[in-house]
């Protein structure tokens, strides 16, 4: 329970400088170059993803043997690109019912509900990534096998064992690294 809080935090620290990269480009996309929330949104997301990805597999979640790289990108991409229709649709929801020119016309209420959406957005979509991460990418087998071996556990080793064969997580990682195209590694 301890490590799991303390993955919280590091992701929670991750994700705080990702959205602050990601919260400040699209106010400075919208708020100065009156730019369309979902399209300065967009851009945000996408810079502030590439400083997530890396800090997270760095500091956050441990790789795991059992799964070749390019699954891992795959995995992060994909599930960032879901995290990224969440925001699309949440920013274009903060706004709807304004005029179309309302990023100039009515900028004060059109930067105040972006930044509201955007807020709401970040929690919704966190969840999401953290979720999606911890349950497909980190090492939790290797974890849980180091748990067993310090304290009791209310499961063998071998069920435990068991149990991580039959994950999908693990039948994934496996599938990606017997199905690696030559000379990548």
């Amino acid at each position: 329970m301890r490590k799991l809080i303390e993955q919280i935090l590091k992701f929670g620290v991750v994700g705080i400088i990702a959205f602050l990269i990601d919260w400040g480009i699209l106010n400075l996309l919208v708020g100065l170059f009156h730019m369309n929330n979902v399209i300065a949104g967009t851009i945000s997301f996408l810079i502030s993803l590439v400083f997530n990805y890396l800090a997270s597999m760095k500091y956050v979640f441990k790789h795991r043997p059992d799964m070749a790289r390019w699954m891992e990108i795959l995995i992060f991409f994909v599930s960032a690109v879901i995290g990224l229709l969440i925001n699309m649709l949440i920013l274009w929801l903060s706004t709807y019912g304004m005029s179309p020119n309302a990023a100039v016309t009515q900028h004060g209420e059109y930067l105040l509900r972006t930044n509201g959406g955007k807020l709401i957005a970040t929690v919704i979509v966190s969840i999401w990534n953290f979720i999606i991460r911890k349950w497909l990418l980190d090492d939790t087998h290797t974890n849980a096998m180091n748990k067993l071996h310090r304290k009791g556990n209310e499961l063998s080793e071998e069920e435990l064992e068991a149990k991580w064969e039959k994950s999908f997580a693990h039948r994934l990682g496996m599938w990606s690294i017997e199905h690696t195209p030559k000379g990548w590694d």
